[in-house]
C-alpha cells in the first residue's frame, strides 16, 4: 500500500514527442541530490573516512584478523541496530533493548542449569519471553497513548531489577552457572557463537547472521507492504490509519521485532562466554540507538533504511577497535560516538531539507 496516489494519464492525450512532461514535483534533479536523498548514502561516506582513517592511524588495523575483530564487534551492534531502527522508522524507541538482551540470557542459562534441560528448551523459552516483552511494549505504547520513550524506560527499569534479583535468589550469585557442559551446547554454540576459517582468518558466525538480517530487514522494508506500513505509520500515525494501514498490528510486530534480535544477541552472548552476568545491558540500548540514527533513521521516524544502520554499526565497530590498534587512551570512545552522533544529526537534518527541496 503506497501512501502516495498518482494521476493516471488521460488516454487519447499522449505527449509531445522527444519531450518528456515534467512538474515540479517529479522533475529530475542532478545525480548528487538524487543520491543524497538515499538515507543510507551519508553514514557509507563516512564509514569509508573513517575507515580510511584508521588505516593511516593504526597499521594494525589493515591485517585480516584485525578486521575480523572489528567486523565481530560491529556485528554485535549491527543486529540489535536493525530492529531498532525498523522501530524507528515506524516512529519509536525502544530504551529496554540492551536489558533484555540480558533478560533473555538469563532466562536461557538459569531454567536450562537448575531444571537440568537440554539448553535449547532453554533457548526456545527465552525466545518466547523475549517475543512478550517486546510485545508487551508495543502493547502499553498503543494502549495507553503514551510516548515509547516513557513505556519502555519503565520496562527498562523493571528488566534491570528483575534480572539482578532473580539471579541472586536462583543462583546466589550475580551470575549464572557455567552450561558449557549440559546437552545441546555445542549445537547451539555452532549457531550462535561459532566462528570459520577464511583465507586463514577467523570470522565469527554472528558478521554472516547480520548480513542475512540486513538483507532481509532491506527487503521488508521496500519490496513488501508492510515495509509501507511501518514508513506509513512513522510518517503520520493518523492518515495511515484513515487509509487502512493497521496502526496497532504494525508497531507491536515492531517492538516484538526488536525482541527477537535481543533474543538473538542474548543467545550469542551466553554460548560465547557460557555464563552471564545479571548487571550487563545497561547503556547498550543507547548504542543501538545511537547506530541507527547516524545510519539516517530520523527521529521524529519516517524516514530511514536498514542498509544504514549496517554502516553506522561498523563504524561503531571501527572507532572501538581503531581506537585500541591506535594505541590511544580507550576514554576517547565515548568521545567519538559523540562527535559522530552529533555529526549524523546534522548531515540527517542536512540531507532532509536538501532532499526535499523543489
Amino acid at each position: 500500500m503506497s501512501m502516495a496516489q498518482h494521476a493516471e494519464p488521460a488516454v487519447g492525450t499522449p505527449p509531445a514527442p522527444g519531450r518528456k512532461e515534467v512538474d515540479g514535483l517529479t522533475a529530475r534533479r542532478p545525480l548528487a541530490l538524487r543520491l543524497l536523498a538515499r538515507p543510507e548514502v551519508g553514514v557509507f561516506l563516512g564509514a569509508v573516512a573513517v575507515l580510511v582513517f584508521f588505516l593511516i592511524a593504526a597499521p594494525t588495523v589493515r591485517q585480516g584478523s584485525s578486521m575480523a575483530t572489528v567486523l565481530y564487534q560491529s556485528s554485535t551492534i549491527g543486529i540489535m541496530a536493525l530492529p531498532v531502527a525498523l522501530l524507528m522508522i515506524g516512529g519509536e524507541f525502544d530504551l529496554s533493548s540492551g536489558v533484555a538482551v540480558i533478560s533473555s540470557a538469563l532466562t536461557a542459562s538459569m531454567l536450562s542449569y537448575q531444571l537440568t534441560m537440554n539448553v535449547w528448551v532453554g533457548v526456545i523459552v527465552a525466545l518466547a519471553v523475549s517475543l512478550a516483552i517486546g510485545a508487551f511494549n508495543g502493547w502499553m505504547v498503543m494502549r495507553t497513548g503514551l510516548p515509547s520513550f516513557l513505556v519502555t524506560l519503565g520496562t527498562f527499569l523493571i528488566l534491570q531489577g528483575v534480572n539482578l534479583a532473580v539471579t541472586k535468589l536462583v543462583t546466589g550469585n550475580v551470575a549464572t552457572d557455567d552450561i558449557s557442559d549440559m546437552d545441546g551446547f555445542d549445537q547451539a554454540r555452532r549457531i550462535f557463537a561459532s566462528s570459520f576459517d577464511v583465507g586463514g582468518v577467523e570470522i565469527k558466525i554472528t558478521v554472516v547472521w547480520w548480513v542475512v538480517f540486513a538483507a532481509l530487514a532491506t527487503w521488508v522494508l521496500l519490496r513488501t507492504k508492510y515495509g509501507n506500513w511501518v514508513f506509513a505509520v512513522g510518517g503520520n500515525q493518523d492518515s495511515a490509519r484513515a487509509v487502512g494501514v493497521p496502526v496497532k498490528f504494525t508497531k507491536i510486530t515492531l517492538f516484538t521485532l526488536v525482541g527477537f534480535g535481543a533474543w538473538f544477541i542474548g543467545m550469542h552472548n551466553l554460548f560465547s562466554f557460557n555464563t552471564v552476568q545479571s548487571g550487563e545491558g545497561v547503556g547498550q540500548e543507547l548504542i543501538y540507538i545511537a547506530a541507527a540514527v547516524i545510519g539516517g533513521c530520523l527521529l521524529t521516524g519516517g524516514y530511514g533504511s536498514a542498509i544504514g544502520p549496517v554502516f553506522g554499526a561498523f563504524m561503531f565497530g571501527m572507532v572501538n577497535q581503531g581506537i585500541v590498534y591506535a594505541g590511544w587512551n580507550p576514554d576517547w570512545f565515548k568521545a567519538f560516538l559523540g562527535v559522530m552522533l552529533l555529526g549524523a544529526v546534522l548531515i540527517n537534518l542536512w540531507v532532509q531539507r536538501t532532499a526535499t527541496r523543489r
